[in-house]
C-alpha cells in the first residue's frame, strides 16, 4: 500500500501470497458443499476455536444477523450492549429481518456488561413479555477502544447464559485481537460460546468474508438462513484461498500490530494539539484539541496531503482512531507521525 491508511484494519490489501493462492484455488459449487477450499476453511476454523462445524459468509454483519435469526424466533428478544456493532452499525437487521428485539444494557468502560444486569434483563415466563433467546457480546469491544474481553469473563456469562437456557453468542469480528492480548487460544477466548463470527477481511488481510461457527445442528440450519439472505455463493473457494492464509498465518503476527499501536500512542503524545485517548490491541483513540493549529476538517485534509488517511470516528467531530494493520510497518508509524508533527507543530 503507498498511502499511510489508518483509517481502519478494513483497508488491507490481500497479500501477495494470498492473491497467488486465489489465482490458483480449486473451487466447486458451495451452494452444493462441493467448494473443498471452502470446506477446509471452514473445517479448520472450526477445530481452531474447538467448534463442531463453520459457515463461511459474506461478513461479519451477515454472520451475526444468521446467528440470531438461527437461534432467536421472531418476537424474541436478545440482550446486547448499547454500544454493541450489532445493535449501532447493523441497521437493525434483527428487527427489519428476523422481527427480534434488543434489549440494550450499558456497556462498561472495560468492554463488559455487567453480570447482575445481564441477570436482570432476562425475562421471566410471562405471557407480556418478548422470550430472551440470546446474549451476546462483542471481543474486542470497538465502541470503547477495542477493548479485550478476558476469557474468565467470557466464561463467566456463558455461565449465566446456560444456567437460564438462553443462548451465548459472540461478535468476534476481532476476537485474534483478543486471543492474542491475553496470550490464550482462540478456543480458549471465545469457550462456553454457543457461537460465534469472526471476519478475515480486517486486520487478516483477506479481500472478503467472516466464518460463523456452532454446533453441527446449528451451522445446519444457518445454511438454510444464509440462502435465505441471498448468501448462497458459488466457486467461492478463491475467497476461501486467502481465508485459509489469514487464519493460517496472518493470525499468528497480530502481536507486531499492537506493539506498533503502543508505539504510535507513544509518539503522539509528542505531538502538539493531540490527546491520546486510549490503546488497546492495535487501536489508538486520540482528541484534536480545541487550541490545535488546524479543525478536523482541515487537519484530515492535510493529512491526506502528507499521505497519510485518517477521519474522525462517527458522531464525534475532534474524536480519531488509528488502526494498526498488517501493511503499516513501524516506520509508517515515523512517516504519520512526522506529518503530524509538520502541520501541526
Amino acid at each position: 500500500m503507498d498511502v499511510i491508511d489508518l483509517r481502519s484494519d478494513t483497508v488491507t490489501h490481500p497479500t501477495p501470497e494470498m492473491r497467488t493462492a486465489m489465482a490458483t484455488a480449486t473451487v466447486g459449487d458451495d451452494v452444493y458443499g462441493e467448494d473443498p477450499t471452502v470446506n477446509r476453511l471452514e473445517a479448520a476454523a472450526a477445530e481452531m476455536f474447538g467448534m463442531e462445524a463453520g459457515l463461511f459468509v459474506t461478513s461479519g454483519t451477515q454472520g451475526n444477523l444468521i446467528a440470531l435469526l438461527t437461534h432467536a424466533p421472531r418476537g424474541s428478544e436478545i440482550i446486547v450492549g448499547d454500544k454493541a456493532h450489532i445493535v449501532l452499525y447493523e441497521q437493525a437487521g434483527m428487527a427489519a429481518l428476523g422481527g427480534i428485539m434488543p434489549r440494550t444494557l450499558a456497556v462498561q468502560e472495560d468492554g463488559t456488561l455487567l453480570l447482575d444486569d445481564i441477570e436482570q434483563a432476562i425475562r421471566g415466563d410471562n405471557e407480556h413479555f418478548p422470550r430472551s433467546r440470546v446474549i451476546s457480546i462483542e471481543n474486542t469491544q470497538g465502541t470503547v477502544g477495542a477493548t479485550p474481553l478476558s476469557p474468565e469473563y467470557t466464561r463467566q456469562v456463558a455461565e449465566l447464559a446456560h444456567q437460564h437456557q438462553l443462548k451465548f453468542h459472540i461478535d468476534g469480528a476481532r476476537i485474534f485481537n483478543a486471543a492474542t492480548a491475553y496470550n490464550v487460544s482462540p478456543a480458549e477466548i471465545i469457550a462456553g460460546a454457543d457461537s460465534i463470527t469472526f471476519c478475515l477481511s480486517k486486520g487478516l488481510c483477506a479481500p472478503v468474508g467472516s466464518i460463523l461457527l456452532g454446533s453441527k445442528e446449528f451451522i445446519k440450519e444457518a445454511h438454510r438462513v444464509r440462502k435465505v439472505l441471498g448468501g448462497g455463493m458459488r466457486q467461492v473457494g478463491v475467497l476461501a484461498a486467502a481465508g485459509l492464509i489469514a487464519l493460517d498465518k496472518m493470525t499468528q503476527r497480530l502481536a507486531e500490530d499492537h506493539l506498533n499501536a503502543a508505539y504510535l500512542s507513544a509518539q503522539l503524545r509528542e505531538v502538539p494539539g493531540v490527546k491520546v485517548m486510549s490503546q488497546n490491541t492495535s487501536f489508538v483513540f486520540f482528541w484534536l484539541e480545541e487550541e490545535a493549529r488546524l479543525s478536523p476538517v482541515e487537519f484530515t485534509r492535510k493529512m491526506a496531503e502528507q499521505n497519510v488517511l485518517l477521519s474522525p470516528y462517527p458522531g464525534y467531530e475532534r474524536k480519531f482512531r488509528a488502526v494498526l494493520h498488517y501493511w503499516i510497518t513501524r516506520e509508517r508509524v515515523d512517516e504519520a507521525v512526522a506529518a503530524m508533527k509538520t502541520i501541526l507543530g
